[in-house]
């Protein structure tokens, strides 16, 4: 039986209003429009610069002349051609060899606007002149603009005169409608990052789990999407055991209690595809027992990043609404706690699906938590019309050692393979500019985490890094599989569940730095913006 949803609760900064407000997205046909108070031009040559752009091609050759930095990096040009007398141009750089990609656009997006930032500006233009050498580079290069003005929660809190780093955003294009359409999209997907990197970013007492709640709560008030939540902990350690494990210690600590947060999105009409998301939120990890030594534990209020973009893409169903979808998501909101009462390695606990775990470490406490919420999922997707369970998870060091700091890594269990989820979504990811790579869990991963003995049926974890373990990012998801009991829901069953899980620590973004809000824009263009 799931607890009562818990009242909002007025934090210390509840008096203020710190609500980020994106800038108003504005469309702008002319370059030459006084209400802007800065150009940003954001392409690989001024040659582009064709049409009613041709204006800003002059100052730049000229310009050029004088300084070879021109194309090479962002220069500041002084012109009376434009009202505001400033005109940035941000170039990409190459767009045609082998590894260039439509990142290009939003890194030169980001650096051109906090460039007009430095020079003053509040009312920048965004100028990306068409060409065809990415179908999304305008939506792209966008979002690196509304990246770069970004304020961290905190701040906005600390210091409301600076929760806003520009008033308005000009969106330049040659039609309209096109204009238009895209200013939605851009809205939507930002509102998104937003929630998740407010979520993820905020630290480990700002956004401890009663307090994610709070912000959930006020983030979804008066929308489509249904907020409930699991806070009992007689509840939780009779549903949710490997998640009571890890709460334990936490949850003699009023402020640190965990929170399983379910967020709830019906579609208009008839549904034709459920989506399942399970979000690890570990508001903060020391590692617990096995404790996080030798400097390595600072950065872990980022180990809620997984549960931040699951909040994060309900806030882009909530503004898009897209049609003939349902939503089901799950934010596991557990501080890893150390102390007298936290788990230990070696403890068996029984899941969720009534397998016996051991123990093996208890720094790898995320897939534990994740583990009952996919058995739940699970539970609930052989009713559903056409599902799909997805577990999203800053879960090991080893994606970052196998695939570097900037993607997400999609794997798939067998009915998921079948439809080519992380086909389809690597090709999504990488026409919007959020990048995956594919691994593949295999029977190696399975033998990895059977039981060891009689005692147990599986084995949670070894005990050595992930980073350190062959095979690091794929054994977790064979072992929530297992945990879980989807594997009685693989290509074999009569019943076969699809299921990927994500691995998002390298993408989900630096330390020190902001969140990059990773893998929602790639997620809600496969899922969402087809349907709307």
């Amino acid at each position: 039986m799931r607890g009562k949803l818990e009242g909002r609760k007025r934090s210390k900064n509840s008096d203020r209003d710190t609500t980020m407000r994106l800038p108003t997205l504005v469309p702008c046909l002319d370059v030459k429009d006084a209400q802007f108070d800065g150009v940003v031009v954001v392409t690989d040559s001024i040659s582009k610069l064709t049409g009613n752009l041709e204006c800003l091609k002059a100052p730049l050759e000229k310009y050029g002349k004088v300084d070879s930095a021109l194309e090479k990096d962002v220069v500041l040009v002084q012109t009376d051609v434009v009202p505001s007398g400033r005109l940035i141009f941000s170039p990409t750089g190459p767009l045609n060899r082998d590894q260039d990609d439509v990142r290009s656009f939003a890194d030169a997006g980001v650096k051109g606007i906090k460039r007009a930032l430095q020079a003053g500006c509040k009312a920048p233009l965004f100028v990306r002149p068409i060409d065809d050498s990415f179908p999304k580079a305008g939506l792209v290069g966008t979002l690196g603009a509304l990246q770069a003005l970004y304020v961290p929660l905190e701040v906005r809190e600390a210091a409301p005169a600076k929760a806003s780093k520009a008033d308005k955003l000009g969106i330049w294009c040659n039609n309209e409608d096109r204009v238009n359409n895209g200013i939605i999209i851009n809205n939507a997907l930002e509102n998104g990052r937003l929630v998740t990197r407010d979520i993820g970013g905020s630290d480990p007492e700002r956004m401890a789990a009663p307090r994610v709640l709070e912000y959930v709560q006020e983030a979804f008030k008066d929308t489509c999407i249904k907020v409930s939540v699991v806070l009992d902990k007689a509840v939780i350690e009779k549903e949710y055991p490997l998640m009571a494990a890890v709460n334990r210690s936490a949850s003699f600590v009023d402020r640190h209690q965990a929170r399983l947060i379910y967020l709830d999105y019906d579609g208009e009409g008839d549904t034709d595809k459920t989506v399942f998301l399970v979000g690890k939120g570990i508001t903060y990890d020391t590692g617990g027992a096995d404790i996080k030594a030798g400097g390595v534990m600072a950065g872990m209020h980022r180990d809620k990043c997984g549960a931040a973009a699951v909040g994060g893409f309900f806030k882009i169903l909530s503004v898009l609404k897209p049609k003939g979808l349902k939503a089901r998501g799950a934010m596991v909101m557990v501080r890893n706690s150390v102390g007298s009462e936290c788990y230990v390695a070696d403890e068996i606990i029984t899941s969720r699906a009534g397998v016996r775990v051991r123990v093996g470490n208890t720094d790898a406490e995320g897939r534990m938590v994740m583990a009952d919420v996919l058995c739940k999922f699970k539970e609930e997707a052989v009713k559903a019309v056409k599902p799909h369970i997805f577990t999203i998870a800053t879960l090991t060091g080893h994606a970052i050692r196998a695939m570097g700091p900037e993607y997400s890594i999609i794997m798939d269990n067998g009915p998921a393979k079948q439809l080519r989820t992380a086909q389809n979504i690597q090709e999504t990811g990488e026409e919007y500019g959020d990048p995956f790579e594919i691994s593949t869990i295999r029977r190696e991963d399975y033998e990895f985490v059977a039981g060891k003995s009689e005692y147990e049926d599986i084995l949670q974890c070894n005990n050595l890094p992930s980073s350190a373990t062959p095979r690091g990012h794929q054994c977790p998801a064979a072992f929530m599989i297992m945990a879980a009991g989807v594997n009685k829901h693989g290509k074999d069953s009569e019943n076969p569940i699809p299921y990927s899980h994500i691995d998002i620590a390298g993408s989900s973004g630096p330390f020190p730095g902001v969140p990059t809000g990773a893998p929602i824009v790639a997620l809600a263009a496969t899922f969402v913006l087809p349907r709307c």
